[in-house]
């Protein structure tokens, strides 16, 4: 896990736990690439989703963090680029499945509606979790639409 590339972003409701979960991953060793917000002021949550999601698209990132109020914002936005699944988390149970199963590369959370220990116990079992390969992998396969 030291040699992951992880992308963190959030707008203004995930700005407090956003910079909590980096400063933990960087305590942790970790390099995190920060894209913001860097204020609690009001934002608007695509112009922080987009820049990362660039990045996974790239191939200059490996794992994002994406911080809203709800979380349904940036899986949203995040789920535009074509090699980001990005998984709206609230357990812990649905964090590891999104990765066993399918695959997702960036972890969606929703600062509104979990603590902060949910939040940073998700992101770690995100990064821990491998991708089981197998009948999911055929699945994960069909998720992308054909490009015309």
């Amino acid at each position: 896990m030291d040699t992951i590339r992880i992308g963190i972003g959030s707008d203004h409701a995930g700005f407090e736990y956003k910079e909590d979960i980096r400063d933990q991953l960087k305590k942790n060793g970790l390099h995190v690439k920060d894209f913001g917000t860097y204020t609690a002021e009001s934002v608007d949550y695509p112009d922080y989703v987009h820049p990362l999601c660039t990045e996974i698209d790239k191939g200059e990132i490996d794992i994002g963090i994406l911080l809203c109020g709800s979380a349904n914002g940036v899986a949203m936005a995040a789920n535009k680029h074509p090699n980001v699944r990005a998984a709206l988390c609230w357990e812990n149970d649905i964090s590891v499945l999104a990765r066993r199963h399918n695959d997702a590369n960036v972890i969606c959370l929703p600062a509104r509606f979990v603590s902060l220990e949910l939040a940073i116990e998700m992101t770690n079992l995100f990064l821990n979790t491998e991708f089981e390969g197998g009948r999911h992998k055929r699945r994960v396969d069909k998720v992308a639409l054909p490009l015309k």
